[in-house]
């Protein structure tokens, strides 16, 4: 996909919120509750300021959207969401009151007046805010949006599937010319400073992460760049991404300093091949945990089974980390659109480790690598 995609409308948001307003009735909730954050930009295309003034967009079946917004902040909502019924207040006043007209005023049982009612909330809600419905309406239940609507933004459509592939192809190109740079003699820190340059060079508006861990620091998943400096003879664990066009990037490579021994070459090729059978399973109807268990079936017959110490996969959409996820335990079928990571690794602590990552959506017949970038060990200097 070249060049800025046409932004979503109006009549897409509007579409979204019915759509989890729906969901929402056929979840047995009465509605749900949108904080600022991920969930509201998606639905709406609104980004309000996260403070500790309220901000709430109320979604309940059969009624129009509203939100609850402070004075000073609605005509900026306004426009940003025209499709939207705004209820606004102002300081000094209790905003809690306002959104307590808007959820009281009737459950699914047809009781009128501030009788209570179960709703979904985003994950992200303040504890302050939430404390605060509760206390105006403490009839209300609220169960997070996660747990009663997993899938809600993890089928992407058409548009969303574009952004998303821009969003990988920029995250290869990066790749692509790290390689390039030098590694040995550098500190962790500068490379990393390196790929986020590349990421912001091909398309990324934000940079949400760097990883580069060198020797020892690849046996943790989640290393921080710091200050070590990469030696040759270095495996070193490369994990980066962001957001393009408001979708997100995020993709994992192992790339090895001068030439490695036989049993670095032997992992990275075992953790190479897990990855392969994870995108393998990803199919129409095949259940999560089917792909988490092809990928880790290869290490494990490989002997190295105790250091997969992860999940295989996370979804990926506005942000880089959402459902589905690709783990034991998760029954949750397959379908068309949904967009994850397929993404094994092997972390030998005190030495090395290795991770290959692809983001993958579900096609019709199988699926699609949004990453195409070289999955052989590179060797870098």
């Amino acid at each position: 996909m070249t060049g800025t995609p046409e932004p979503f409308t109006a009549d897409d948001y509007t579409a979204r919120m019915r759509r989890a307003a729906r969901a929402a009735g056929d979840a047995g909730l009465d509605g749900v509750l949108i904080a600022p954050g991920p969930d509201l930009v998606w639905l709406t295309g609104y980004r309000p300021p996260e403070t500790e003034r309220l901000t709430l967009l109320v979604l309940r079946p059969g009624e129009d959207p509203a939100l609850v917004v402070p004075a000073l902040e609605a005509p900026d909502a306004a426009k940003a969401a025209p499709m939207l019924a705004l209820r606004d207040w102002t300081d000094g006043t209790d905003p809690y009151e306002t959104a307590a007209d808007l959820l009281g005023r009737a459950d699914r049982t047809g009781r009128t007046g501030r009788s209570g009612g179960r709703f979904g909330v985003s994950d992200n809600a303040w504890a302050m805010h939430l404390l605060g419905l509760q206390n105006r309406l403490p009839d209300t239940a609220y169960v997070s949006l996660t747990e009663a609507l997993p899938m809600l933004r993890a089928v992407k459509d058409a548009a969303e599937l574009q952004r998303l592939a821009a969003a990988g192809a920029a995250a290869d190109a990066a790749y692509e010319e790290i390689r390039e740079v030098r590694f040995a003699g550098r500190r962790e820190t500068e490379v990393a400073a390196d790929l986020a340059g590349l990421l912001r060079q091909f398309g990324h508006s934000q940079v949400d992460f760097t990883i580069v861990a060198s020797g020892p620091n690849g046996a943790n998943p989640h290393h921080e760049a710091g200050d070590r400096v990469i030696e040759r003879g270095d495996m070193v664990v490369l994990d980066f991404g962001g957001l393009k066009h408001g979708y997100g990037s995020d993709t994992s490579r192992t790339v090895h300093v001068g030439e490695p021994d036989a049993e670095e070459r032997r992992v990275h090729d075992i953790v190479r091949a897990a990855q392969e059978e994870g995108v393998r399973a990803v199919r129409p109807g095949a259940a999560c945990q089917d792909v988490d268990r092809a990928a880790r079936a290869v290490i494990t017959e490989a002997g190295y089974g105790e250091y997969f110490i992860h999940r295989t996969g996370h979804g990926i959409g506005v942000t880089t980390h959402e459902p589905p996820y690709m783990v034991e335990g998760e029954e949750r079928p397959l379908v068309p659109g949904m967009c994850f990571s397929v993404e094994p690794g092997v972390y030998l602590p005190g030495r090395f480790g290795v991770r290959i990552e692809d983001i993958v959506t579900v096609t019709e017949d199988g699926g699609r690598r949004l990453n195409t970038s070289e999955r052989e060990m590179a060797i870098v200097e």
